[in-house]
């Protein structure tokens, strides 16, 4: 594809340790602002539990789980859509993302200065917010300025995306980000073509201290009710935990979780989060003792799929042979699922599956 996930928050809210956690990439961290200027990226893998059953009942040695590209933006700060601090690039590499991850400080540290003064995630999720939402609108205002004489002029096309514009305006015009707008499929028809920033997918991360991971969290649960309010999930996170847990080995790691009473690690739960977000679903794949994950946006058809993997298996496609990752685990192979009746024979029009273990059958 690939997919890009923007990380997004104020200068010291923890965004680069966050990036650190998703990817292992090792990015500087400082206690001053703009310590990120140009975007560390990096790579994240989705960590997917029935992968590794297929894998183990097919006897491959290689697993490929599904991935996504993470991209630690700059801090931002008031005044960016009028370029202040990093505000254009910072904006312009949100364009860029397929969603966002906006890193929101609830951690206090005398050590780290805060742009802000004092502890308030409130209002630091309505500094980002705001920049973003005065950002669209310009582009909005932009636009209609552009389209406005084919409209008065009999346009039908321009008039209807000029309503569309106009009821972005004033909602935007009221501070709110698009991602909390009830539209249409003919509005956000509209809506894409314009990459707008608060269009976005979104999830509010609260990054919070380790003490605060359990139980009651004042922060978090400003957080949390903040993201209620803008429709859109949330999560509680302590990337700086999570950063030094990336670094373990897998049984160190775990242990470690366990004492924190971590039944699932953060980076984890907010990697899955991420993937359905963006409306992914994975098939598998087990060939050349190699089981891979291929994310694919839900509704792809076996002929999509096919492309996914390779161009030439898409031009040559014949058939798939498809079996739930359930089924194929009590088998453990496509043969034996075979003379089990088990493998289903699908066409190019198939919609695939979360979950299906698919072998594509093609002329080279």
């Amino acid at each position: 594809m690939p997919l890009k996930v923007g990380i997004i928050g104020l200068p010291n809210s923890g965004k680069s340790t966050l990036f650190n956690a998703l990817t292992g990439a090792g990015a500087a961290v400082a206690g001053y602002p703009f310590c990120t200027v140009d975007p560390n990226v990096g790579v994240a893998y989705v960590p997917d539990e029935r992968l590794e059953r297929v894998a183990e009942a097919a006897g491959c040695q290689r697993v490929v789980p599904a991935d996504m590209r993470i991209v630690d933006i700059a801090g931002l700060v008031e005044g960016a859509h009028r370029g202040e601090g990093l505000g254009n690039r910072f904006l312009a590499h949100v364009r860029e993302a397929d969603v966002l991850v906006h890193v929101v400080r609830c951690f206090n540290a005398p050590d780290v200065s805060h742009v802000m003064s004092g502890l308030d995630p409130a209002r630091d999720i309505d500094v980002v917010n705001a920049e973003l939402v005065l950002a669209d609108l310009e582009s909005v205002e932009r636009r209609k300025v552009r389209i406005e004489k084919a409209a008065r002029s009999g346009d039908r096309d321009k008039q209807g995306e000029l309503s569309v514009l106009e009821k972005l305006e004033g909602w935007l015009d009221q501070g709110l980000p698009l991602f909390s707008m009830d539209l249409s499929e003919e509005d956000w028809e509209v809506v894409s073509e314009l990459f707008l920033l608060t269009a976005k997918p979104v999830i509010y991360v609260a990054n919070v201290g380790e003490a605060e991971l359990q139980g009651e969290s004042e922060t978090w649960e400003i957080v949390r009710r903040k993201a209620g309010e803008h429709g859109v999930e949330s999560i509680r996170v302590c990337a700086e935990l999570e950063a030094e847990l990336v670094e373990l080995e897998e049984g160190e790691r775990r242990e470690l979780a366990s004492l924190y009473g971590l039944e699932r690690l953060g980076r984890e739960e907010l990697l899955r989060r991420l993937f359905r977000l963006l409306g992914l679903i994975s098939f598998f794949t087990t060939e050349s003792g190699e089981a891979r994950s291929w994310p694919v946006r839900e509704g792809t058809t076996a002929l999509e799929a096919a492309g996914r993997i390779h161009s030439d298996m898409q031009k040559g496609f014949i058939r798939a042979e498809v079996i739930p990752w359930d089924e194929f685990i009590r088998h453990g192979s496509f043969a034996a699922a075979r003379e089990a009746g088990a493998v289903r024979v699908e066409g190019r029009d198939y919609p695939v599956r979360d979950g299906d273990v698919i072998l594509f059958r093609f002329h080279a």
